[in-house]
């Protein structure tokens, strides 16, 4: 069952950006670590950014595109521990990254990936549904 609609998934998409952002404080992770989550969070903004759906702003990437990067983003972050050796490292590093990469995956088989993305502006500067 898709109950992820794009709105919410938009809404997710910048939460997930903070806790990027965040979580070499949150979670104290220095050096590489850090690096790699803020490099993660600038990324997915941009992502989130360019998405045609009601929270991106220049509409470049088709929203079942997003869904396919985040899918592969999300095998890949599940993965990283052991791809790049880190897993017997940093537990601490090595759970987020994989928590991660099960929350991308969570998410990405909750959203629904084929609804109506495209607005149009009603009057007042709402954002209505373009349902034609």
């Amino acid at each position: 069952m898709k109950v992820i609609s794009p709105r919410v998934h938009g809404m997710m998409d910048y939460a997930t950006v903070l806790l990027f952002a965040l979580a070499p404080t949150l979670f104290n992770l220095g050096g590489t670590y850090a690096t790699v989550c803020y490099v993660l969070a600038a990324g997915y903004l941009v992502i989130t950014l360019l998405t045609d759906f009601q929270m991106g702003i220049a509409h470049l990437i088709s929203f079942p595109m997003h869904g396919w990067l985040e899918l592969i983003s999300g095998i890949a972050l599940l993965a990283s521990p052991f791809l790049f050796g880190f897993a017997d490292d940093s537990e601490t590093a090595r759970n987020f990254f994989m928590a991660m990469g099960v929350l991308f995956i969570g998410t990405w088989l909750l959203t629904d990936w084929r609804a109506d993305t495209h607005t149009q502006t009603h009057g007042h500067g709402t954002m209505m549904p373009n349902h034609h």
